[in-house]
Formats: C-alpha cells, sequence, structure tokens
C-alpha cells in the first residue's frame, strides 16, 4: 500500500482537555484524531470529507513542563447619554490566569492513506502548527513510501483503537475527541484510544480465541527492532 509520510517538527503543542474549563489545562501526551484532521485541512486550505481517509500517526516528546497563560474574558462597558441610549466605549476583560501544561521539542510522523496529497503537503495552504495556533512546526519531510502488510511488527509512541487494549497490556486508554462535525455547528464525537509511548513487539500480544488478527503495517523505511519492522496501525476519522 503506498501512503503519504510526513514528519514535522516544533518547540512547544500542547492538546486541552476539552472537559477542563478553569485553573488548570492538562495535556493529551498525543494529538487527538481531531487535532490531526484540523491540521491536515489547515495544509489543504478547506475542511475535506474525512470518509475513505485514513490516517496513523506516531508521536514523541523530549520533556513536559507548565506555564501560566492568562485569558480574558471581554464584555461591554458604556455610558449613557441623553434619552438613556446607549454608548460603547470599549470591550473590559477579567483576567483568567491558569496552569497549561505544555510538551517541548515534539515531533510528529503522520501516515495518510492519500499519496495524492504529497505536493499539497510541499506547499501548505496555511501556517503549520499542531495544537495552539502558536505552535509553529517545520516540515521535515513529505515522501510516499509503501508499506506491507506483516504478522510481526513492534509498535511504540502512537495511537491504537480501543480494541487494542486488551491485547498489548501496556499503554494507558483515553478519551479523545475524534472529529468536529462541521456541518452541525462543530458537534464532537468522541472515541476511545489507547495511547502508547514504550515498545511493544506484536509478538507479546496477549492472544484469545476468536479474535480476528490485527490489521498491521510495516514501514521499510524505519530500522528494525530485533528482527522486527517498525508497524502502523490505521485509524479513521469517521466510521465507514
Amino acid at each position: 500500500m503506498q501512503v503519504l509520510k510526513i514528519v514535522a517538527e516544533g518547540l512547544t503543542t500542547s492538546f486541552r482537555y476539552p472537559h477542563f474549563m478553569m485553573g488548570v489545562q492538562p495535556t493529551y501526551e498525543m494529538p487527538p484524531p481531531a487535532t490531526l484532521y484540523g491540521h491536515v485541512a489547515s495544509a489543504l486550505g478547506e475542511w475535506f470529507d474525512p470518509r475513505g481517509v485514513r490516517f496513523a500517526v506516531r508521536f514523541t516528546y523530549r520533556h513536559k513542563g507548565a506555564d501560566i497563560e492568562t485569558t480574558l474574558l471581554l464584555q461591554r462597558s458604556g455610558g449613557k447619554m441623553p434619552g438613556n441610549r446607549q454608548i460603547h466605549k470599549a470591550l473590559e476583560g477579567n483576567a483568567n490566569p491558569f496552569r497549561r501544561e505544555i510538551l517541548f521539542f515534539p515531533r510528529l510522523v503522520l501516515y495518510l492513506n492519500r499519496p495524492d496529497w504529497l505536493e499539497i503537503f510541499r506547499h501548505p495552504r496555511y501556517a503549520v502548527c499542531l495544537g495552539r495556533s502558536q505552535d509553529l512546526f517545520t516540515y521535515r519531510q513529505a515522501t510516499v513510501v509503501t508499506l506491507r502488510s506483516v504478522e510481526r511488527a513492534y509498535l511504540e509512541a502512537t495511537l491504537l483503537p480501543y480494541s487494542y487494549a486488551r491485547r498489548i497490556g501496556v499503554g494507558h486508554t483515553a478519551l479523545m475527541p475524534r472529529y468536529l462535525d462541521y456541518a452541525l455547528r462543530r458537534h464532537p464525537i468522541f472515541e476511545r484510544y489507547v495511547i502508547l509511548h514504550r515498545r511493544v513487539h506484536t509478538r507479546a500480544f496477549f492472544h484469545f480465541p476468536g479474535d480476528p488478527p490485527p490489521e498491521i503495517w510495516a514501514d521499510p523505511t524505519e530500522p528494525l527492532s530485533e528482527g522486527d519492522p517498525l508497524g502502523v496501525v490505521f485509524l479513521s476519522w469517521v466510521d465507514e
């Protein structure tokens, strides 16, 4: 299978948990699929139909820290004029400081089953960022690679379907925004995933009667580990 492989690096990023509003904003340690959809749409210059588009991700960072940010909750202020007419003079805001977790020196490897988008990612429409708008990234590589289906591989620093939780025995699960439906006023769709940081080989997977074998592809451009190639597991933004 031919796929588009994109390598991007930055200085900082942060993926806010959507249900934390005040005081503290922890970060996911892996970009949510909804964030990756926005990243791809930014390169394309428009929203795209996610049906049939599959992606796989590897993501690493060197350090996690925290900083204090301040938001201003704006409201109009004004005075009275003759005839009780209201005139708005300015906008006033109340400072709301909070603690935000930040990932330093992030590196993203994104696979897309759209090799025809190669030139688009070599010449993205908008500024490349991941996470917040100020978290600028640089594309280090955009190439087309040929993956092959394998039974044995190793996985690391990746996002996996929730069904892998019972197979691998490592990593942790997280409820993440999968897709924002812009036709329905950004209605969020959430999904459970497995966030895997440490390296695990498929030969160490747990197997249960009746379970179908997992669909794993191998990237021949990445180094081997104990004779096994790097495995790539694809996800989708919407149900097919």
